[in-house]
């Protein structure tokens, strides 16, 4: 079955959905103590969450790349995740979505939230066909996704240090075992619209 090329995956429930993020020990550890992000992380600062896990591993090269030996997976609520998608602006221009570029610009200025789609990964991190999302939030979106949405914070760096290992000892079914099962997240018509998600 062919996967829709703009289409979000993740893993979700009624309530909750889990995004993935990579810090260096000094930010997680403090974080995962407290189950809440706390000082050294900076909330001023833009902060991007992945709904992928396979692409949130490309991203750190599987718990290994410097600034990103901790793997969060942040769980949080549905509704701040589709506020801050129906709230974002797309980090290229897209002439589908934008009256012109100048529109774009000033969208992208204003937004608190920034979306890009970038190639999904295989379980070897290959590039695939079909995007990923990822997104940024800055801002009010920072604030509300520390302060309100976030409903648990979890390291899962054991895990993807479990994967790896199956993974280097040639074991792909053991190590897709072990991954999150992530599903087609149903999106509202216009928040799909505004992210350029194609339609269910």
């Amino acid at each position: 079955m062919t996967v829709p090329r703009h289409q979000i995956r993740a893993l979700f429930d009624d309530e909750t959905v889990t995004v993935y993020q990579a810090y260096r020990l000094e930010i997680a550890e403090p974080a995962l103590a407290a189950g809440r992000f706390v000082p050294p992380f900076k909330r001023e600062r833009m902060t991007w969450i992945k709904p992928s896990f396979r692409w949130m591993m490309y991203r750190c090269g599987w718990a290994t790349k410097p600034g990103q030996e901790r793997v969060l997976a942040a769980r949080i609520n549905r509704a701040g995740f589709e506020w801050a998608l129906a709230n974002a602006c797309l980090s290229s221009f897209d002439r589908n979505r934008y009256a012109d570029r100048r529109d774009w610009s000033r969208r992208l200025k204003a937004s608190p939230v920034r979306v890009q789609w970038d190639p999904e990964r295989s379980l070897r991190l290959a590039a695939l066909p079909h995007r990923s999302l990822q997104v940024g939030l800055t801002g009010e979106a920072a604030r509300r996704y520390v302060d309100e949405w976030l409903v648990s914070l979890t390291g899962v760096t054991p895990t993807a240090r479990a994967v790896r290992e199956q993974l280097d000892a040639g074991d792909d079914a053991a190590a897709e075992a072990l991954l999150p099962p992530e599903l087609p997240y149903p999106l509202p018509a216009q928040v799909a619209e505004v992210i350029g998600a194609d339609p269910e």
